[in-house]
């Protein structure tokens, strides 16, 4: 019996720190986590709300929203508190003719561009960002080892999700900066398994797939150099709305802090081919982080 008081008694007093650190962080304020309809972005999106449930604070997951033309809007209603985000793009959003495209110089420029109520906090080592990828066999008949190269091909068609015609590095960048004309057929799986077997299957000759995706790693495939920087440098990086405090932003930070380029390839890879959903992914990776 006198086992069982004091085991209550330390559970009641651990209980009453808990419930006390978590009113000291989040000052009773749940934070809304969300993310695109991308298996990556809802991988890191889940780490910042373990994350952020760990140190006390309150959580909310508004996942797989789809994307920027659509959840970027209600991040800045306000409806939304935390997002993973790349700094190269969102920065081409907001300021499409930006002239970055060094991962610093991306990320100073994004401070400002930004519209008031929200901030990027750390930017992280990992980085996924757009690449123009086509087949070896392709890169090969036709003597392709940059973008470039593409301009004396005929008949090329791009494919990629419905945004990506009318995105700064779609077919009117490859045009005005390579000189490259291409047709376009839209794929709406973010460069997923539906975009690489259209371009396996010569559907589309060249496609836009993430620099994450441990597809790239199979070496059937090759992405092309950009010398002239149509696709800006892009990591990942937390948006923020103003009800993230200092506290919460901490805890992002040190996510940031820890993730590198190789760990979020595991981490896709993981997911595509262990299919392992993204809460667990996110679990073990912030146990083998101490985080």
């Amino acid at each position: 019996m006198r086992k069982s008081i004091k085991v209550l008694g330390v559970a009641l007093v651990s209980a009453l720190a808990l419930t006390a650190c978590s009113d000291d962080a989040g000052d009773g304020e749940t934070l809304v986590v969300g993310s695109q309809d991308y298996y990556s972005n809802e991988i890191v999106a889940e780490v910042y709300a373990q994350a952020l449930e760990d140190a006390g604070f309150t959580v909310e997951r508004d996942f797989r929203i789809g994307q920027r033309e659509v959840y970027l809007p209600e991040l800045e209603a306000g409806n939304i508190d935390v997002f993973p985000e790349y700094t190269g793009n969102l920065l081409q959003y907001y300021s499409p003719d930006t002239e970055a495209t060094a991962a610093d110089d991306v990320y100073a420029e994004l401070a400002s561009a930004l519209p008031e109520g929200l901030r990027a906090l750390d930017q992280s080592d990992a980085s996924d960002q757009d690449s123009f990828v086509v087949t070896s066999d392709f890169a090969s008949e036709h003597g392709l080892t940059g973008i470039g190269d593409l301009a004396v091909v005929d008949d090329v068609t791009l494919g990629g999700n419905s945004e990506l015609e009318t995105r700064p590095y779609g077919p009117q960048g490859l045009e005005s900066v390579y000189g490259v004309t291409v047709a376009f057929t839209p794929i709406e799986d973010s460069g997923g398994p539906l975009t690489v077997k259209a371009l396996r299957d010569g559907d589309v000759q060249v496609v836009n797939i993430y620099t994450a995706d441990p597809v790239l790693a199979d070496g059937d495939l090759v992405v092309l150099d950009d010398p002239e920087g149509l696709l800006l440098a892009s990591h990942v990086v937390p948006l923020a709305s103003d009800r993230v405090t200092d506290e919460a932003a901490d805890v992002i930070n040190a996510v940031s802090g820890a993730m590198s380029a190789e760990d979020l390839v595991e981490l896709n890879s993981i997911s595509v081919t262990e299919e392992s959903p993204a809460a667990t992914i996110a679990a073990d990776w912030l146990a083998e982080q101490n985080l």
